[in-house]
């Protein structure tokens, strides 16, 4: 996990909960995999179904302003940065991962 704020005991459970899934989904014999939470329950992830397409960011977004407040990052965007056409050939103000 990887985190820009100082760990709490939840972010501890979480991390422990995450490590033994994994363990349990190699001792069953899957490789080739991830684990996470999707809809509140611990899953195995293949690689393939987290690398089959690109997600975009939308940097003016509210949630990516939340993602930032509550990590505690700047902004680094110009109020000019919000206005002006992206001639990348994207959509305006989208972050290709």
């Amino acid at each position: 996990m990887i985190r820009a704020v100082p760990s709490n005991a939840s972010d501890n459970v979480c991390c422990t909960l995450l490590a033994q899934s994994a363990v349990h989904g190699v001792m069953a014999g899957y490789n080739g995999f991830t684990v996470g939470l999707v809809n509140g329950r611990h899953t195995y992830i293949p690689f393939y179904r987290i690398t089959e397409k690109q997600n975009k960011v939308v940097i003016t977004d509210r949630m990516w302003a939340r993602l930032l407040s509550s990590t505690n990052q700047p902004s680094f965007m110009k109020h000019d940065d919000n206005h002006e056409p992206n001639h990348s050939g994207g959509e305006a103000g989208t972050m290709n991962w």
